[in-house]
């Protein structure tokens, strides 16, 4: 970038000049004689101060500068008002308790009054921003107030779990184009699906690489809007509250796959999409009576039974069907039973079942007579 190359310049030029001053210093303070080794630590200190200016000064210019730039851009502008009265009322104060200082040592006035100062900014940055409604309802009315911080936020993205990028059927959706909020993947979401990815067990391992795979064709597909988000919460270790903390500040959804998470987070007020729920969803509909082929390919718990899956992976237990394993039959479904874990389907044999025939005609029985 244009900004990072002025800044390296001005770093080696600083640099340059730092290191002939230190070099002279050495050179007067260890009373060196002769010219050619005044020239060599000359140079050698000029180079040093050049090369730290020239790498060393962006790190602590640029790029604290693009992420206060960053910042202010995704800042709304009522609270970036609210945040620079808090702060000046706060230096405002701090200047006056620095008055009382006054009377102190210099050396001992100056930290202090430093201190305090750091302080009260930080107290006033935070208040301000905390009771930014009450500020602007002082100034211009609860009404015009309520137009400029509205109580409810719109959603602003969904947080990926770890367990929904792993199962990796996020990606058929995305290809479908129903995603359409944007999709936020936290740098320790990362950091767990690379802790996963480097396991010692092959199959934790495989699933690891799974979901960098995922979050690879996510990024690469045109139909996503996805973004991967330095925003952290510290006083928190566990992955799942992390997520659950972000949610709330960003007001945001969890899409997940994870029960527990899926719970917690609905006691704590966050938007749960799981992609368990939309899948069970979207299974087709079965009602009693309808007639399906499949094929039986195990045997059931109980005796007689046979098992057989749909291709959503819905099982659905025959009756009287152990005796056609492997084979592909007709059956008539009996019953339908919705359980947490998924769809279970009854069903008997067509040949077998009396579902949906018409009921033969019963013959009449007489006392004997031919009834001429």
């Amino acid at each position: 970038m244009r900004v990072e190359r002025v800044f390296r310049l001005l770093g080696l030029l600083l640099g340059l000049i730092a290191g002939v001053e230190y070099a002279s210093f050495i050179i007067s303070e260890a009373k060196i004689d002769g010219y050619t080794l005044r020239a060599i630590v000359l140079m050698l200190t000029a180079l040093a101060g050049a090369l730290f200016g020239f790498f060393g000064l962006p790190y602590v210019t640029t790029k604290p500068f693009f992420w206060l730039e960053n910042k202010l851009n995704v800042t709304p502008l009522p609270d970036l008002v609210a945040a620079t009265v808090g702060l000046l009322v706060g230096l405002l104060l701090a200047a006056l308790v620095g008055v009382f200082l006054a009377t102190l040592p210099w050396h001992l006035g100056f930290v202090i009054s430093l201190i305090v100062a750091l302080v009260f900014a930080y107290w006033g940055l935070t208040l301000g921003l905390s009771r930014r409604h009450e500020m602007m309802a002082l100034v211009l009315g609860p009404a015009r107030a309520a137009g400029v911080f509205p109580t409810k936020t719109v959603d602003s993205g969904v947080l990926l779990d770890t367990s929904v990028i792993i199962d990796g059927r996020i990606m058929d959706i995305a290809q479908t184009g129903f995603l359409r909020d944007k999709i936020l993947v936290p740098h320790f979401v990362l950091a767990e699906l690379q802790y996963i990815a480097d396991s010692s067990d092959a199959l934790r391992r495989n699933r690891g690489r799974r979901g960098l795979e995922v979050l690879n064709l996510l990024q690469k597909e045109p139909l996503v809007d996805i973004e991967f988000i330095d925003e952290d919460v510290p006083e928190v270790t566990e992955v799942d509250m992390k997520l659950i903390k972000l949610a709330t500040k960003r007001n945001a959804a969890i899409m997940t796959n994870d029960y527990n998470l899926n719970r917690v987070a609905q006691l704590e007020g966050v938007r749960i999409l799981n992609l368990n729920n939309l899948a069970n969803a979207l299974k087709p509909v079965v009602i009693p009576g309808e007639e399906m082929n499949i094929q039986v390919i195990k045997e059931g718990k109980e005796q007689n039974q046979g098992v057989a899956y749909l291709d959503d992976g819905t099982m659905i237990v025959v009756e009287n069907g152990r005796r056609y394993m492997n084979q592909t039959i007709g059956v008539i479904v009996t019953s339908v039973l919705q359980t947490a874990a998924g769809r279970m389907i009854f069903a008997t044999p067509a040949s077998e079942s009396t579902m949906g025939r018409p009921k033969p005609l019963r013959r009449a029985s007489g006392g004997g007579g031919s009834g001429r």
